[in-house]
């Protein structure tokens, strides 16, 4: 069985056949799913959604590419998600460069806010970035010191350098369908040093479909394809791969 940690079934793209989308990934051994939320109306659906069904989780956040809209009430709104048993993470929340570096200390104030509510409820971040890995890096690294940061590198893009960085500050790193391409090099030296026991996967969907689905609209049933390649890359069993990313899922998340 596999567990697609990072999925967008709250997104426009599947309001009109979201249970096939589902029954999909159920039949392709895709047992437990998180619906990740990261705005008010994502946040909302996500919550929506894993109520409707078994096995699926919300997760609930406010974007760093979106700061220059959120207001305290959202912040508000994203911690009575969090006291609900249904809602495993905060996030995906981090840095964002790549379109609003004039947002920076915005980002910055808002990642620290919900790493203060992933404290405070103790459930782990799920956390985003893009071209902001040096501060991601060090904002973690600076909360880190009381032992309570749990969480994940969500579609982690970072060198394998870096991912060392990441893993000793006790974070998993999760891969997803870029491990996948052809020219995907570093991804794949980072699929290839990371321990087991720090390994989750995702799709990441509708985005970054794996090969030979690049480009078009990703779904949780395309898990496996990312689970056979990281296989292949480390040498061992696709069956190892789907056992420890499941298992690692269920821990982080706490899913019983």
């Amino acid at each position: 069985m596999y567990y697609d940690t990072h999925a967008h079934l709250n997104a426009d793209n599947y309001q009109g056949n979201l249970q096939k989308i589902i029954n999909e990934a159920r039949d392709h051994k895709v047992k437990y799913l998180n619906v990740v939320g990261f705005n008010p109306k994502t946040n909302r659906l996500a919550n929506q959604i894993a109520l409707n069904n078994a096995n699926i989780y919300a997760t609930c956040g406010l974007h760093p590419s979106e700061v220059q809209n959120f207001t305290n009430k959202d912040l508000a709104d994203l911690e009575s998600y969090l006291k609900q048993d249904i809602t495993v993470a905060v996030g995906e929340c981090g840095l964002d460069y790549h379109w609003h570096k004039e947002t920076k200390m915005i980002q910055f104030e808002f990642f620290e806010k919900q790493i203060k509510l992933a404290k405070k409820y103790q459930k782990p971040l799920i956390i985003h970035v893009r071209d902001a890995i040096n501060d991601s890096y060090e904002i973690l690294k600076e909360t880190s010191s009381d032992g309570l940061l749990k969480g994940v590198m969500h579609c982690f893009s970072g060198s394998k350098e870096m991912a060392v960085k990441f893993l000793d500050l006790g974070l998993y790193l999760s891969l997803g369908g870029p491990v996948t391409f052809k020219n995907a090099i570093v991804p794949k030296e980072v699929a290839k040093i990371v321990p087991l026991d720090k390994l989750i996967i995702e799709t990441d969907c509708p985005y970054l479909a794996p090969h030979p689905y690049r480009g078009k609209e990703n779904k949780p049933s395309y898990l496996p394809i990312i689970a056979t390649e990281i296989a292949k890359i480390k040498g061992i069993s696709v069956e190892e791969v789907a056992y420890y990313t499941t298992e690692n899922g269920k821990k982080l998340f706490k899913i019983l």
